[in-house]
């Protein structure tokens, strides 16, 4: 090569913003961490979810891409507390990445520091159904969960990313005072849902209950994780009337033929709510997933339009 092409090559590579080189790969187990990791990690972050919003996060079916992704990765993140205990650790293993092992730099348990609802104090079967020892895994539904990971990721971006730790911290700040202002949006629209006794499909909601003021007092399966039977669905019909509860509150993973038909004979409403940012193709950022929850359950309270 001439000492004309080097020139020009090298100048064409100063022209390249130095923080494309940077840019470190993030790999999160669901859409509502690659969010958090993209509000707080900006353009100086890649990021990757595996599991998508509209698929059942117990359930991932390992890929070879997957591997792939983990294989470059610089920090995992994941929900924690085995609710990816089918897939994730075969798939770290597999990668053969030790950066993002348990106990490196690059891995991120995003549970640690969260309000975590239901932990078991004695003994868990099979015969509890798909019970979560450690607590329940869906904690994000909660915001304040959500600043937390927010901040653990930053931080950890911070260790990983010294140079831009300032970057880090001025987008983490920015998330900080635009959740504040949403959740004050929230509040007002949840005023009406205060009080509210509801069914759910499946005990995923615990976390947004509590935030928002809602009492879950039954559930359509059996046990979670386990069909309900037909005298679970005949004692949950009686139930049903017997209180006038308002709202099913399912999500759009599980099959609403049952759900349809508790509603067709007890004129309950059912409610197919997203649990996960990227369970509907507008549900782009974490405020995304609150408005839109928040939104449907609105809208299907007792006495509005259906």
């Amino acid at each position: 090569m001439s000492s004309m092409k080097i020139l020009v090559a090298l100048l064409a590579s100063a022209l390249i913003p130095a923080r494309a080189f940077a840019a470190l790969r993030v790999v999160t187990t669901t859409e509502d961490l690659a969010a958090l990791a993209r509000a707080v990690g900006g353009d100086l972050v890649v990021v990757e979810p595996i599991a998508r919003g509209y698929q059942d996060p117990h359930f991932v079916e390992a890929k070879p891409s997957y591997l792939l992704k983990l294989r470059r990765a610089d920090l995992f993140v994941q929900v924690g507390l085995e609710l990816e205990a089918g897939w994730a650790p075969s798939l770290l293993t597999n990668a053969r990445n030790p950066r993002i092992h348990p106990g490196a730099p690059g891995f991120l348990d995003a549970s640690e520091g969260c309000d975590i609802l239901e932990k078991r104090a004695g003994p868990v079967d099979r015969s509890l159904g798909d019970v979560h020892p450690l607590g329940n895994p869906h904690y994000w539904l909660d915001p304040a969960n959500g600043l937390r990971i927010a901040r653990r990721i930053a931080a950890r971006l911070s260790e990983l990313d010294g140079a831009h730790a300032a970057d880090y911290a001025a987008n983490l700040k920015r998330f900080e005072t635009d959740l504040a202002a949403r959740e004050k949006v929230w509040d007002e629209e949840a005023k009406a849902l205060r009080g509210l006794r509801i069914v759910t499909y499946h005990n995923s909601w615990p976390n947004l209950a509590k935030r928002f003021g809602l009492e879950v007092v039954d559930y359509v399966e059996l046990r979670p994780g386990i069909p309900a039977s037909p005298a679970h669905v005949a004692a949950l019909i009686a139930h049903i009337k017997k209180d006038q509860l308002p709202l099913i509150l399912m999500e759009p993973y599980f099959d609403p033929k049952l759900p349809r038909k508790i509603a067709g004979e007890t004129g309950i409403r059912v409610v197919i709510a997203p649990p996960s940012v990227g369970a509907e193709p507008a549900l782009k950022t974490y405020f995304d997933l609150f408005d839109r929850i928040l939104e449907l359950l609105t809208a299907n309270l007792p006495g509005a339009r259906p």
